[in-house]
């Protein structure tokens, strides 16, 4: 029984196999200045037969010089009820913050980043070799602060039409399985 016990730790970890995400791509930012923008996110996926569900990260959104990270979660996230603005993959808008492009309006319930948008029920799981990124917001304002205790805040260009983005998969631990680091001394020449 002793044996039993010991030894059911390592199987029930050993079976999920687990991966990084990632992607790298150039787009503007909503001042108009050309950055890079990078995807992030985790996965352990198991076996058909297993019964736990595939599970995931939430994806980060960076955009190249700017201090301001999204998180798009689902509804399998614990974050999920601090993203109430609707379904699918989704990161919501910040009152004060973001404001819908097209209009100005409040970002109130509304969705400023959206994977795959036409599926409500997408997972980060589910997520293949390539996604569509739509972005729906832009900054209220794109620094923060003044002088020299300024940060840049601005983000990836909202755009009517998504982002379409192919994206990486390496296990988790090998060489591959880390995403490029942004060269942020662009940020420094401006």
């Amino acid at each position: 029984m002793r044996l039993i016990v010991a030894v059911l730790p390592f199987v029930l970890s050993g079976c999920a196999s687990y991966y990084t995400h990632y992607a790298v791509f150039p787009a503007e930012n909503s001042a108009g200045e050309d950055r890079q923008v990078k995807l992030t996110w985790q996965t352990a996926e198991y076996p058909g037969w297993w019964v736990a569900d595939n599970r995931s990260t939430p994806i980060t959104v960076e955009t190249q010089c700017s201090a301001r990270e999204w998180r798009l979660v689902d509804d399998s996230h614990e974050d999920a009820a601090d993203q109430s603005c609707g379904e699918g993959i989704r990161a919501c808008g910040n009152e004060g913050l973001d404001r819908v492009a097209r209009t100005g309006a409040s970002v109130a319930g509304k969705r400023c980043m959206t994977i795959n948008a036409d599926d409500p029920a997408a997972r980060v799981t589910d997520i293949g070799s390539s996604l569509d990124l739509l972005v729906s917001c832009e900054p209220v304002k794109t620094v923060r602060g003044s002088g020299d205790d300024a940060d840049n805040i601005d983000y990836i260009r909202a755009s009517t039409v998504p982002y379409t983005i192919y994206s990486r998969k390496s296990p988790r631990g090998s060489l591959h399985a880390r995403p490029p680091e942004l060269d942020d001394s662009v940020c420094d020449d401006e």
